[in-house]
């Protein structure tokens, strides 16, 4: 089975590429959802407030992601720090749970798995990848869709300013899709892909 990494800038379109690989015949690897559920788990729970204390937490006494999201990604060397940390406190336990579902999903027979990671490049999960497909859209139709998602242009920057270069994923990159048009010529790229590689 083969494994598609998919990269691209913040709000480029990367989880509706994902998913349209996933309609196609791929598995779908959801490594933000795991890392919303590993955020979730006790143990990690207890981590994460002894590190940042209740101030990351929300009233339902789960850890509020947009309060550590403050916390974690900013250009101060704290912010820096703190991002680090939760990445050593987060990632292998994602990883963990990547693999366990790469493994169920080659058995069950799928072509491929789709790995879909805001991270992929920063997070050193290229080298799993056999194929890295770049998804494309220009800053102010990303900012836009930031927007839609209750993001400020802070926010959007901020986490830009934490990744590796556009340019950077795009050279990795075997395989390039422009989402910047419409979704009906998004999955008309991508079945182009899909075609060329296991029609």
């Amino acid at each position: 089975m083969k494994v598609i990494g998919v990269l691209g800038g913040v709000a480029s379109g990367k989880t509706f590429v994902a998913r349209a690989l996933a309609e196609l015949g791929a598995g779908w690897l959801d490594a933000d959802g795991m890392g919303h559920e590993v955020l979730r788990m006790p143990e990690i729970e207890e981590v994460v407030r002894r590190q940042w204390g209740e101030g990351v937490f929300g009233t339902d006494g789960h850890v509020d992601r947009k309060r550590l999201a403050e916390v974690v990604f900013g250009d101060s060397p704290a912010a820096a720090e703190a991002r680090k940390r939760l990445e050593q406190i987060l990632h292998p336990e994602i990883e963990r749970r990547l693999h366990r579902e790469a493994e169920r999903m080659a058995a069950a027979g799928f072509p491929a798995a789709v790995l879909d990671a805001p991270l992929l490049a920063e997070a050193g999960w290229v080298g799993k990848c056999d194929l890295l497909v770049y998804v494309e859209a220009p800053r102010p139709l990303r900012l836009a869709r930031a927007r839609q998602r209750g993001w400020s242009e802070k926010d959007f920057a901020a986490r830009e300013g934490v990744q590796e270069s556009l340019d950077f994923k795009r050279r990795l990159a075997d395989w390039v899709i422009d989402t910047s048009r419409s979704p009906e010529d998004t999955r008309a790229q991508v079945e182009r892909f899909w075609q060329s590689h296991f029609g």
